[in-house]
């Protein structure tokens, strides 16, 4: 540690700035009901993935036509670069070309509700699948 951060880390703790960042408590209660919640999200996810209206898309195409049971998706490898996007991407980024072109339907912010279940319904899909960031 530099001097200088010594010289900021003492008075801070001096004052009660200084905490120590712990984890929230939670119960076998708690968890249960926030798996309930996450597989309402990835129901949800499913429903989006098959409805023809999703993004507001009038040519019938879902999303389980090129990826049944979110098939071929790979969740697990995002980000990663993305040669239809040209750039390094996350998962909801390649969602939303998606919408756009085979679906021609509207993008999604990617913290919109939708988007989220989607994301949940994809990801649940291929849980088990260990992590592999920018693979191809």
């Amino acid at each position: 540690m530099n001097q200088f951060a010594k010289f900021l880390i003492v008075p801070a703790s001096l004052m009660g700035l200084a905490t120590v960042a712990t984890a929230d408590e939670f119960t076998d209660s708690n968890t249960e009901e926030w798996y309930a919640e996450y597989m309402t999200s990835v129901e949800n996810g499913r429903a989006a993935f098959t409805d023809p209206t999703l993004g507001g898309s009038q040519n019938g195409v879902v999303c389980a036509q090129c990826h049944p049971n979110a098939s071929n998706t790979h969740p697990e490898s995002y980000p990663k670069f993305q040669k239809q996007l040209g750039k390094v991407s996350v998962l909801g980024e390649m969602i939303n070309w998606c919408l756009m072109n085979p679906l021609e339907a509207q993008p999604m912010a990617l913290d919109d509700p939708i988007m989220i279940d989607l994301q949940a319904y994809i990801t649940h899909e291929r849980r088990g699948v260990e992590m592999d960031p920018g693979k191809h």
